[in-house]
């Protein structure tokens, strides 16, 4: 596997240090510490950000609270015209901003180009469209009119996490924005620069107090922020184990959540596919942010008839791609964006190496040059593995992908199933029934046939079982942050006679 040759840090894309963003002022951290930035592919330092506390929470609530009356009442025009001009901003600077993604995140720089920066932009189109289609209802009825009105939430709770910041922030206030409400939003501690850059360039048109923006390590953070009693709402996209403990947060006073949550999707190549087109799809649910994506088709199920043949060209496309700066358009395959998620999967190849499972390429660590200096991992592809290896049943978030071998739909589909996760699949095969049948037997929330990562603006995303549940990236998501409203008009004079004798 070749390397990238140059390795260069564009200079002053970052403060030397962030605060948190309360009510449209740039302040400190109630516990005065602070978090270094590391950049992941070269080990050097990027900026500080605050580490945030309970009481960093109170006031970053407060004042999305006091903001809410007059942010609730505006009208569709006024939030239109800011997420529009929000989405010309980004498009006017979106190398900036592609290129602050791949120094925080270690994402190559064509990826942040061509599918980060697009996907948040759309995101903040398509809602400023929405701004105008939350319209209520009205029932017409003999004796009384029916009106339902459709109104935001309140103040909610966002906490997003670091494989794809600008993409999750987008989801997440976009919709939110649109609908009304006010936002407490808080990104990783690991990756979140890109964002910091984004709302000090719109605090001059996203009014006081209607998006504040809290950091610092979940833990000091999470707990006060989802059961602070002005909370009305809670969106979370992240781990099962985090989501577990913000539904318990949720609970205390009965808040609605929406959860985005893990997957271990089945990329399923049926005999009659095309190959080539199939194999590049694999490839790129390999590696496509170095696999630290909750998508990733990472249980590939070959047929039988095909399975040698398709590892044999998957070998040969992974083992050609150019792994090293991330900042090089040249570069398919940056590190891992944390030394945590780079040991965590140094872990998990350990595992399946044990379990028995066969490597067919890569399988370790990446050496040798540039590539010591940060943490690259290898694109890993095992064969071998049965469904109910830790490696098949975990979510590894990281550039390694499990080939199972089927012969029978039926036993491959209940395998495909078998698995706590539902947020993803894939399907490739010439026959639009199959394709079809295979399609609706998937536990999951999105398939793609015939091009995974087929990502649509409009259609919903959301998961089946422990994936989570709620639906972003569509209208459906606007649901999430409103609330119905019935009031009925008796058109009947006089009293009904209740109480005649």
């Amino acid at each position: 596997m070749s390397q990238t040759l140059k390795l260069g840090q564009p200079s002053n894309m970052f403060q030397d240090e962030y605060g948190h963003l309360i009510n449209g002022e740039w302040v400190s951290s109630a516990s005065g510490e602070v978090i270094d930035m590391i950049n992941p592919a070269t080990g050097e330092h990027l900026s500080k950000i605050q580490s945030g506390n309970a009481a960093d929470v109170q006031r970053a609530v407060a004042a999305a609270k006091a903001a809410f009356p007059a942010w609730s009442k505006s009208s569709a025009s006024q939030r239109q015209e800011i997420l529009f001009e929000i989405a010309s901003r980004l498009k006017a600077r979106i190398n900036d901003y592609a290129m602050m993604e791949t120094l925080d995140n270690g994402k190559p720089i064509r990826e942040s180009m061509f599918f980060d920066m697009p996907t948040a932009i759309g995101q903040f189109e398509t809602f400023a469209g929405a701004a105008y289609t939350l319209q209520g209802e009205t029932h017409a009825y003999e004796d009384a009119l029916g009106i339902v009105h459709r109104e935001p939430i309140g103040v909610c709770a966002q906490i997003i996490p670091w494989n794809v910041p600008m993409i999750m922030m987008a989801c997440k206030i976009a919709p939110a924005l649109a609908a009304g409400c006010t936002v407490v939003l808080k990104p990783a501690e690991t990756v979140c620069l890109s964002l910091m850059e984004f709302f000090k360039e719109m605090n001059d048109i996203i009014p006081a107090g209607v998006v504040n923006v809290i950091t610092g390590y979940g833990p000091n953070i999470g707990e006060a922020l989802v059961t602070h009693p002005d909370v009305r709402k809670v969106a979370f996209t992240g781990s099962r184990p985090t989501a577990q403990k913000i539904i318990q947060y949720a609970s205390q006073n009965i808040i609605p959540q929406t959860m985005e949550l893990g997957g271990k999707s089945a990329n399923i190549v049926c005999e009659d596919a095309d190959l080539d087109a199939a194999v590049e799809g694999a490839a790129m649910s390999t590696i496509l942010n170095k696999g630290e994506v909750c998508l990733a088709g990472s249980r590939l199920f070959l047929h039988d008839k095909i399975h040698d043949e398709f590892l044999d060209k998957l070998k040969g496309v992974l083992s050609g791609l150019r792994q090293g700066d991330p900042t090089d358009m040249a570069t398919h395959i940056g590190p891992q964006a944390s030394s945590m998620q780079y040991e965590k999967v140094q872990k998990y190849l350990d595992i399946g190496k044990n379990e028995g499972a066969s490597v067919v390429v890569g399988g370790s660590k990446a050496t040798g040059g540039i590539l010591d200096n940060g943490y690259f991992i290898q694109p890993t592809i095992f064969a071998d593995v049965a469904n109910d290896m830790t490696i098949a049943r975990d979510e590894i978030f990281g550039p390694v992908t499990s080939a199972i071998r089927w012969k029978d739909e039926g036993d491959m589909l209940e395998q495909a199933n078998n698995t706590v996760y539902g947020l993803a699949g894939g399907v490739w095969t010439r026959d639009i029934s199959r394709a079809h049948r295979i399609a609706q037997s998937l536990e999951t929330g999105t398939v793609w046939i015939n091009r995974y990562y087929n990502l649509k603006p409009g259609m919903p995303l959301g998961g089946y079982k422990q994936s989570g549940f709620g639906r972003e990236f569509g209208h459906e998501v606007l649901n999430h942050y409103t609330l119905t409203k019935s009031v009925v008009v008796n058109l009947q004079e006089g009293k009904i006679g209740a109480f005649d004798q």
